[in-house]
């Protein structure tokens, strides 16, 4: 089978150099520029190697997934050990040959590496001018009392976990309210989940299930208790549910944990509906609440939880595949829509016609490249386009406080504010105490008064509220002082000039997302912060997903869109547009015109547009909703119904921006109904390779649901993490997904191999496991290794000589370290007795002082490559004018951790004085 080259260098063992061995026989420079950096290391033996990288402290267990990667390409996911120090990727998800700027991230920011210091240009934050208030304020508690309480249930097996997850939930309902009641269900994130009572450091908390002996878990599922209580005082039902067992857990799940908690958010609901129906089975503290109308069911997840809910608004709509649910009864309720704060998005799969708000946190330093808002920008000409999906930017808020659980000085368990400040540099935009930084309780009032919002939009149907959430530019003062921003998508917008849809630019450049050359991505990789329109996902480079880049040194040069066909704009009271500009820059103008197929041409208006405030360490490159009344093209006799163009030109005197959309609007929310839409998910079949033979394996793919879509595949080739993608039209029951695997058998030790795909909806389709493929697992032995003696007793000026040797030849590249030990007995060759040059090769030393050689930390790696069965550990002697007696060196085949080897000889060279 095709084989996975191993890693070609070590680092991070304590008191060791490491030095490398390229794939041929030879020292290599232990500076050069493709050793892997302190705290990496291989691991394992035999078919279990793993790639293990070594945190100088613990990473805190959270909702961003921890990435290896080299450069822009994807190596895998790791495992996390119980340290949370330490991670580990099998071998197998190691592709790439030529591994260069290995890295380690979460939600794009480096973990492997200090945080860049804030530049210059970000001592020019501000914090946003305060919008007008709204006629309307969600944040105002309600007339009701509240009624609170527990449930604690049964746990409950989910497919793929091995401990039962708890079935634990806080209530808060109103009291003495009338008639069946609205039910909203939280969930929160990724947390810790255990802790030592009485301790104050992180240091004392856990990520087990169950929770060992003298630790509590800790209760992430009270941490929106004031959000629910708001909540109640306005009708309605609460439930905030716990998900510590999932979290526990997740680290195995290849989709995070997203459809695990689909399930048990609908194990839930369906508990509910059982209740309403029966009251007198329901816990006390249900029975005191208002009955539950499970027809308007609003889902507000955290995290991994937005995630969650997500999939469970999913779910609840295009069933999953039954082998992977956990949850198979009736669907008894009606999601009207969601709230996601600071969520994930690993498989970029929103629901199109599930309404949403996603809350973006600007100082999030946890899911700190804010990859929510592909809940925005992922739901484009997916389906109908009713739905309306809202992203709210909140200047100032980290990750954490949105959960009082997660709050220093609020949490039961320690806690600690999730960016990351460092106070010899303080961030101009996120330490705390900048102007732009917002209080936890200030973090906390603003995302209440958010989600009630949602509430009152989405399931009371309160069109009022609207203007908060949709790009209209009010606020609510329930939220100050915090400044929120939003714009949306959806609703009663019509048209759409979308840059990745077959447009064509001119006065400025269609730009890609994601791709690896700097001059067809969107954003310079040099740029002060990122864009949360520009996530990462599976792949180097994406097709069909991009902006529209203008970049000017004069004003006046109009950046003409052209999409594939006339749009039409009738009904629109105004133009909306989403642009932004690079952070704490101020006062950029555009002229906005349209053009229709008749070349009836009209300017619109002008917008200003402001950067948000903005760092290193920020996300900060964020559309701006802004608006253009259409009465200068009605009263032009432009024909709304033909719009063949649309125009940007700049009137400051340069700058650049980024146009992400632009669509007609008015005011209104419609009725949603959810399209009958197919659904595809991407299982995965394990596989041996086999002595002989090629046989070919299908990568498993389940399309169901209703009507026809088109999605987009991407192919990852195995050895290079490179990826090809190709349009498919799916429908349920078909193979329109059909990739062929070929795994040749041998003999031959190899490593595991995986060769995958990655699935992206495109129109009207929805996809729930969004990858998978074929392992094709090694099921040869590995070769045994033995280091024997060629010359080991040589006249100084001569070269000692050992062989490491394997019993068999491989189809990779085998790395075996070998340690230079003091000698028992005698005298050690020291480091003046050796070849300098070679000496500074394998340990970047010189022999000066003299010392013995093996105080010279020389733990060197070995290659020897595929099909070839031996290379030679050489040691270059120099011959002296001094008369010494004879000296000797010792050296043993070591483990990845340069203990050597209890089951092998540690051999001697001896080398004799020449005088």
């Amino acid at each position: 089978m095709t084989a996975v080259a191993v890693l070609a260098a070590l680092a991070g063992s304590p008191g060791l150099a490491q030095a490398q061995q390229p794939p041929r026989v030879g020292p290599l420079s232990a500076t050069n520029d493709n050793g892997l950096p302190p705290g990496w290391r291989i691991d394992g033996k035999g078919g279990a190697r793993e790639l293990v990288w070594r945190a100088p402290k613990a990473v805190p267990m959270g909702d961003a997934r921890v990435e290896f990667r080299t450069g822009n390409r994807l190596l895998g996911v790791p495992k996390p050990a119980k340290d949370g120090r330490t991670f580990r990727l099998a071998l197998e998800e190691a592709r790439p040959n030529g591994l260069q700027d290995l890295q380690v991230t979460a939600a794009g920011r480096r973990l492997d590496a200090a945080e860049q210091a804030p530049r210059s240009d970000a001592r020019g934050a501000r914090v946003p001018a305060q919008a007008p208030a709204n006629g309307v304020d969600p944040g105002k508690p309600g007339s009701y009392r509240t009624v609170s309480g527990e449930y604690d249930l049964d746990p409950i097996r989910l497919p793929g976990y091995a401990a039962p997850v708890e079935m634990r939930a806080q209530v808060v309902a109103p009291k003495g309210a009338t008639g069946n009641r609205p039910l909203a269900l939280f969930l929160h994130g990724r947390h810790a989940t255990c802790y030592k009572p009485g301790s104050t450091t992180e240091d004392d908390v856990t990520g087990d299930w169950p929770c060992a002996a003298g630790y509590k878990p800790i209760p992430s599922d009270k941490g929106y208790l004031r959000d629910q209580q708001l909540l109640a005082s306005q009708g309605y039902v609460t439930v905030s549910i716990s998900a510590n067992g999932i979290n526990a857990q997740d680290a195995d799940a290849e989709d995070a944990g997203a459809q695990a908690r689909s399930s048990l958010v609908r194990q839930h609901l369906a508990r509910w509906a059982d209740w309403s129906a029966h009251r007198s089975s329901a816990p006390a503290v249900v029975r005191q609440a208002p009955k539950a109308d499970l027809s308007r069911v609003l889902l507000v997840g955290h995290s991994r939880g937005g995630e969650g809910v997500n999939r469970a608004a999913m779910d609840s709509l295009y069933p999953p595949p039954a082998a992977e649910d956990g949850y198979r009864g009736p669907v008894r309720w009606k999601v009207r829509g969601t709230v996601l704060i600071g969520p994930t998005i690993f498989g970029q799969n929103p629901v199109a016609d599930v309404p949403s708000v996603t809350l973006l946190p600007g100082c999030d330093g946890d899911v700190s490249d804010l990859q929510g808002e592909d809940f925005v920008d992922g739901t484009r000409g997916i389906s109908r386009g009713s739905a309306l999906h809202s992203a709210v930017y909140v200047v100032g808020a980290n990750h954490n406080y949105f959960n009082s659980e997660w709050t220093p000085g609020e949490a039961e368990a320690p806690a600690s504010d999730d960016f990351w400040n460092d106070p010899d540099q303080p961030d101009p935009v996120c330490s705390p105490g900048a102007p732009t930084r917002l209080t936890a309780a200030q973090q906390h009032k603003a995302g209440s008064t958010y989600i009630a919002a949602a509430a009152r939009l989405f399931v009371a149907g309160d069109d009022r509220v609207r203007p908060l959430l949709d790009g209209s530019g009010t606020r609510a003062p329930s939220a100050d002082p915090a400044r929120v921003l939003t714009h949306a998508v959806g609703g009663r917008r019509t048209g759409g000039f979308l840059p990745d849809a077959g447009a064509r630019v001119t006065g400025a450049r269609l730009c890609s997302a994601i791709d690896p050359d700097p001059a067809k991505a969107c954003l310079d990789p040099e740029a002060t912060g990122s864009s949360p329109h520009f996530a990462w996902w599976e792949t180097e480079k994406e097709t069909g997903r991009g902006a529209v880049h203008l970049k000017w040194s004069a004003p006046g040069t109009a950046a003409r869109v052209t999409p594939p066909k006339p749009l039409s704009l009738h009904g629109s009271q105004k133009l909306a547009l989403r642009v932004f500009v690079p952070p704490n820059t101020t006062g950029t103008k555009f002229d906005v015109s349209v053009t229709d197929s008749g070349n009836r041409r009209v300017k619109l208006g002008s917008v200003r547009v402001d950067g948000l405030p903005g760092s290193t360490s920020t996300a900060s490159y964020w559309a701006r909703e802004l608006r253009v009344p259409l009465s200068a093209a009605t009263r032009a006799g432009v024909d709304l119904r033909h719009v063949k163009s649309l125009e940007l030109t700049p009137r400051s005197r340069s700058g650049q921006a980024w146009l992400m959309d632009a669509w007609g609007w008015a005011p209104g929310t419609p009725a949603v109904k959810a399209a009958a839409l197919p659904r595809v998910d991407v299982g995965r079949t394990i596989v041996k390779e086999g002595d002989s033979g090629t046989r070919t394996y299908r990568i498993p793919v389940k399309i169901s649901g209703h009507g026809s879509g088109q999605v987009r595949v991407y192919v990852l080739e195995p050895e290079s993490g490179r990826a090809e993608s190709r349009l498919v039209t799916v429908r349920p029951g078909s193979n329109a997904i059909d990739v062929p695997v070929e795994v040749k058998g041998d003999t031959a030790y190899g490593f595991d191999v995986r060769y995958d795909i990655a699935v992206k909806a495109v129109h009207h389709a929805v996809i729930g496991k969004h990858r998978g493929g074929v392992t094709a697992e090694n099921d040869d032995p590995a070769p045994v290794v033995t280091l024997a003696p060629v010359a080991d007793k040589v006249t100084e000026g001569e070269t000692l000589t050992w062989r490491v040797s394997l019993d068999a030849p491989t189809t990779v590249d085998m790395w075996q370290p070998v340690r230079v030990l003091p000698v028992t007995e005698g005298t050690e060759l020291s480091t003046k007795d050796v070849d300098a040059q070679w000496l500074h090769d394998w340990t970047g030393d010189v022999p000066d002082p003299e010392r013995p050689l093996s105080r010279a930390n020389l733990w060197v790696w070995l290659n020897i490559p595929p099909g070839s069965t031996s290379v030679d550990f050489v040691v270059p002697t120099v011959q002296d004018q001094l008369a010494e007696p004879t000296e000797s060196m010792r050296v043993a085949l070591t483990d990845y951790d340069a203990e050597p080897l209890p089951d092998k000889p540690v051999l001697t060279g001896t080398v004799l004085d020449r005088a």
